[in-house]
């Protein structure tokens, strides 16, 4: 068995995918989005890529995180990988999901309200495919947070916290929360202990000032931000970010590296986070972008 964690956060424009590969080699998924800015390649599949170029036959387990159109591109795809667990926030009922869909979207949409109907089946507490065991992944602890107290008009509110934990390192992957999720989520003390001093903080809303909640990200006090964003966005609380993130080595393709406190999928690229134990058992965290 490996001994680290390695994730992807892909560059899917403006949208949201994250690849984990944990130590026992099983795989998780966090949102399906797609394209790429920086290959240029609007019809970028990341279920595709893992089942072509990583040799992924099959998910362990799929979070979507709130079923908006940039979170749910790729799930036509889904059912490729045959994902083995799937969480999604099922307070919001497929007549909302469906609600105002415009027809070009329309089979992505009945595509995971049919995922939705399908993925009803409990987990019992013993199950190897039981999330909330660290010893089915590897020594991995995932714990996710989220709240069905918010108004139904903005599924924003209704996204999945997943916060992993592995060899001293915190990842925080949000979805799009705004300040009404979060002002009940950080009433919670299990979730402000859990995200509090983290290493990577994926940032909420990709980025916007509308996903900006300082309390949150105070406490989160993240070595580095990473936003998954659009080339333009009027609204970008990017400094923000920068200004409340420590900063790590980030390392390049061509060998460089330098000290960074915020990354973006939009001018970055993809990038790597790679966490565990070295052959000494000293603990590593490793950042890569393109």
């Amino acid at each position: 068995m490996s001994r680290q964690v390695e994730m992807v956060f892909w560059d899917v424009q403006h949208g949201y995918a994250t690849y984990v590969k944990t130590p026992n080699n099983r795989h998780i998924v966090i949102d399906l989005g797609t394209g790429d800015y920086s290959g240029s390649n609007a019809g970028f599949s990341p279920l595709k890529h893992l089942k072509a170029n990583y040799g992924i036959t099959q998910l362990d387990y799929v979070i979507i995180t709130h079923p908006h159109r940039d979170h749910i591109d790729d799930i036509l795809n889904f059912d490729s990988l045959s994902p083995k667990v799937l969480w999604r926030p099922t307070a919001l009922t497929n007549d909302e999901v469906m609600a105002g869909v415009q027809e070009k979207d329309k089979a992505k949409f009945q595509k995971y309200c049919e995922i939705n109907n399908g993925y009803n089946a409990a987990i019992s507490s013993d199950s190897y495919d039981n999330p909330d065991k660290p010893d089915n992944w590897g020594g991995v602890s995932i714990k996710r947070f989220s709240t069905s107290n918010c108004d139904h008009n903005n599924f924003n509110n209704f996204s999945a916290i997943t916060v992993f934990e592995y060899a001293g390192s915190k990842i925080v992957i949000p979805g799009d929360n705004e300040s009404a999720s979060f002002e009940v989520l950080m009433k919670e003390s299990g979730f402000v202990s859990t995200v509090q001093n983290a290493d990577i903080l994926l940032a909420p809303h990709h980025g916007r000032e509308s996903g900006y909640y300082a309390d949150f990200v105070n406490k989160v006090n993240p070595r580095i931000s990473i936003v998954s964003d659009g080339r333009y966005c009027d609204t970008s609380a990017n400094a923000r970010y920068s200004q409340k993130s420590r900063g790590w080595t980030v390392h390049k393709r061509d060998g460089t590296s330098s000290t960074r406190k915020c990354l973006t999928t939009n001018s970055d690229g993809a990038v790597t986070v790679k966490f565990g134990y070295q052959n000494d058992n000293s603990l590593f965290l490793y950042v890569a972008i393109e």
